[in-house]
């Protein structure tokens, strides 16, 4: 039995979507018919994510809020003992969202039909990632694949939590430079050259700071349409040459270089990373291949070829503290417990304490920035009006000096 999507109309004329399970498109037909809606198109969700993966677009599958509950809501259930396919079915019906619905009733219909989960779970890469496959294959075959997908549940709700916290951060800073840009620039397009303008006429020579912003504003008014289309094409063509490789790894390279914002760099992926390599060596999966999938989480292009190096060299019998640090990509700290956890027979958890380290340490670096970025923000916003008020009244001024 499958999940399929289907397309239909009812009596009134409205259109419903939705997912069905049944043998067959035609089945799925009549179950529409039996239910007074007119069918227009039913396809079965598999090879409707399977046409997907050649289509160009920015939209992802699942977001990481409804990955973190899916497994959390699956970690639950297998926890109490329901069935694999019962499980799913409920949290397919429980969610109602249709795309959704109909991914988890997908990875359904292949259980159903004798595929292993994770196989299940692979037909659908994009809303499933390599480190999810894996993890949960090595609990199947393992016979833990509860106490697997609890590990899965927090890995997914700590990567979301971080990651909100990383948005939630940066919303007040962006939402204050953009106001204040868009303020500013309202300022000397037009209330700038209504009031100055008035001096401009006349014979007196005007002070300098108002004759910059006159001719800022008189630059703002004939050319800012044009400025603002060349800023977002040198940020298109910026984006797209990042997206090659040459070019992305001499960027990366750069971003480790700049004294505060390498230090975060590093931090976050180091972070995603020690965390996701511990939660695949507490679930099973080989060394070689938790690095390999480690490494995909990596953002930073050095970084992740020191992970993908560090695996060549592990394979040829060196440890893994030592092919990580001799990139010098990683924290020393981090270095030292992993190679701690070599040594002890306790790798899952020096690596758990390595992450651990990492996010309370961007945690206070992020709160650290933010407490000076916010007030130089302000500050710097009061600077430019202060700047175009003098600017106002230096002209003013001077009046008032001859009428004396």
């Amino acid at each position: 039995m499958g999940a399929f999507e289907y397309t239909a109309v009812d009596p009134s004329g409205k259109e419903k979507k939705g997912v069905l399970e049944g043998e067959t498109p035609r089945q799925v037909r009549q179950l529409l018919r039996d239910r007074q809606l007119l069918p227009i198109a039913v396809t079965e969700v598999a090879e409707k994510d399977a046409s997907r993966k050649f289509d160009i677009s920015f939209r992802r599958s699942l977001s990481p809020t409804d990955l973190a509950l899916i497994t959390r809501q699956l970690a639950t259930l297998v926890q109490a003992s329901m069935p694999l396919e019962e499980s799913l079915l409920a949290i397919g019906e429980q969610n109602e969202t249709p795309r959704v619905q109909s991914i988890v009733l997908g990875v359904r219909a292949r259980v159903m039909e004798g595929f292993s989960f994770a196989d299940g779970l692979a037909e659908f890469p994009k809303a499933f990632p390599d480190l999810y496959c894996a993890t949960v294959a090595a609990g199947e075959q393992s016979g833990h694949l509860d106490a697997v997908l609890e590990r899965l549940a927090d890995y997914t709700e700590s990567r979301q939590e971080l990651r909100q916290k990383v948005l939630n951060a940066m919303i007040y800073p962006i939402v204050l430079t953009v106001l204040a840009v868009a303020i500013v620039s309202g300022m000397l397009a037009y209330v700038v050259p209504k009031v100055v303008g008035v001096f401009a006429n006349t014979d007196r020579e005007l002070p300098m700071l108002t004759s910059f912003l006159i001719g800022l504003s008189e630059f703002l008014q004939s050319y800012g349409i044009l400025m603002l289309v060349v800023l977002i094409a040198l940020a298109i063509g910026a984006w797209k040459l990042l997206q090659q490789p040459g070019p992305r790894e001499q960027f990366d390279r750069f971003l480790l270089r700049v004294p505060l914002v390498g230090r975060l760099v590093r931090g976050y992926n180091t972070a995603r990373f020690t965390r996701t390599f511990s939660i695949l060596m507490g679930s099973g999966v080989p060394i070689l291949e938790g690095l390999h999938i480690s490494a995909q989480v990596v953002t930073n292009m050095p970084m992740k070829a020191a992970v993908e190096d560090a695996a060549l060299r592990i394979r040829e019998g060196e440890g893994i503290g030592k092919s990580l640090g001799d990139s010098g990509h990683f924290p020393p700290l981090c270095i030292h417990l992993i190679s701690a956890g070599e040594a002890s027979g306790k790798l899952e958890t020096m690596l758990e304490r390595a992450a651990g380290n990492q996010e309370r340490e961007m945690d206070g670096l992020i709160g650290t920035l933010l407490n000076i970025l916010e007030p130089a923000l302000i500050i710097g916003m009061g600077a430019m009006v202060l700047l175009i008020v003098l600017a106002i009244l230096l002209p003013i001024f001077q009046l008032n000096e001859l009428v004396g």
